[in-house]
């Protein structure tokens, strides 16, 4: 599915599809989307934070979440991280972990109709 068929998600949208993929990683880590608004997925202070500077990149990570998918939106400069670059690497790790069915992939994706 291309991310030009996709309506633009709303940050409320994409702070919750956000919060369903990685919610379950236990790394102290934020993602902060192009409108400002911050994402956390632990009650810490996140260490590192993850910017999406479009809604086109949320898309693009949303239907491929992986850390490659991230590293080379970061080489892109479609993203950034803010703090310890080193310390990002254990939430790549638990990346390397996260399997997303395609069918909640496609679900979360048709709910950015929903507004």
């Amino acid at each position: 599915m291309s991310a030009r068929l996709l309506p633009t998600p709303t940050p409320a949208r994409a702070a919750a599809v956000l919060r369903e993929i990685f919610g379950r990683i236990k790394a102290p880590v934020a993602f902060r989307l192009w409108d400002g608004s911050e994402v956390r997925l632990s009650g810490d202070k996140a260490l590192n934070t993850v910017v999406i500077k479009s809604p086109e990149t949320f898309l693009d990570l949303i239907r491929d979440p992986s850390p490659y998918n991230f590293a080379e939106a970061y080489v892109s400069g479609a993203v950034d991280f803010e703090g310890d670059i080193f310390a990002v690497m254990p939430v790549a790790n638990e990346m390397e972990e996260l399997r997303v069915p395609t069918h909640q992939k496609l679900r979360l994706l048709l709910s950015l109709w929903k507004g």
